[in-house]
């Protein structure tokens, strides 16, 4: 008796929709879809193997998210972020995650979340030794992520992703231009000695002054580079 093959697995709308949304979203942060460039939603869809629905779902989205703009029959076009918009994102991104360390602080972590923070810090050291900068971004990254959810502030978690996806494509450009970050590595690990300390009047006051150099850094570097958007 000859035997079939079991169905292959559908995949749901919903998943669809999200894998569309990553995929997209991440093409954008990486700067394979550039800022202020035009694609239609049928070459998108057949770019990503998929159906235009869910491309079209994902794109309502990254809208909301102010990464691209729908434009009606004419498809999307990727937003630029100007300096202007850096700076004011910078500003309020320095008070948030200054906030957020000192709540960290103030509430006491577990020891999953503490280690969290440690393991993105020896991360980071670790790629600075083997000069590997795209580790070492991605290690910030997941710092500042593990920071503003010790928080315990959901709104805040969500308010500051939105800014740090809108920045992403601009630190990118710049992180092969700044001073290797050895100065970074140590501010995030003092940031990581004074909440296991519970003082969060310190934990603050480190985050609030490694987020404004770091904020200054970026901005001067792309007025030197006369990149104006990204």
């Amino acid at each position: 008796m000859r035997q079939t093959a079991p169905p292959r697995p559908q995949t749901s709308p919903a998943n669809a929709t999200m894998r569309a949304y990553a995929e997209i979203k991440s093409k954008i942060l990486n700067n394979e879809l550039p800022p202020g460039s035009s694609h239609l939603e049928q070459d998108l869809a057949v770019l990503l193997a998929m159906s235009r629905t869910p491309v079209r779902e994902a794109l309502i989205r990254l809208a909301e998210e102010r990464l691209v703009e729908i434009r009606p029959r004419h498809g999307i076009r990727v937003l630029p972020i100007s300096l202007k918009d850096m700076s004011d994102i910078y500003d309020l991104l320095t008070e948030l995650e200054a906030h957020a360390a000192r709540r960290a602080a103030e509430r006491g972590l577990s020891r999953s979340e503490l280690a969290n923070l440690e393991a993105a810090v020896a991360a980071m050291d670790n790629a600075l030794r083997d000069d590997d900068l795209d580790a070492w971004s991605r290690a910030d990254s997941a710092f500042h992520e593990s920071l503003i959810a010790a928080s315990g502030n959901d709104r805040l978690v969500g308010t500051v992703k939105l800014f740090l996806d809108q920045v992403h494509r601009a630190r990118q450009y710049t992180l092969r231009l700044r001073p290797k970050p050895v100065a970074s590595n140590d501010d995030h690990r003092a940031v990581v000695e004074a909440i296991k300390a519970r003082d969060a009047i310190r934990a603050h006051r480190i985050h609030h002054s490694h987020r404004a150099r770091a904020g200054r850094l970026l901005l001067d570097l792309l007025a030197a580079s006369e990149k104006s958007e990204f």
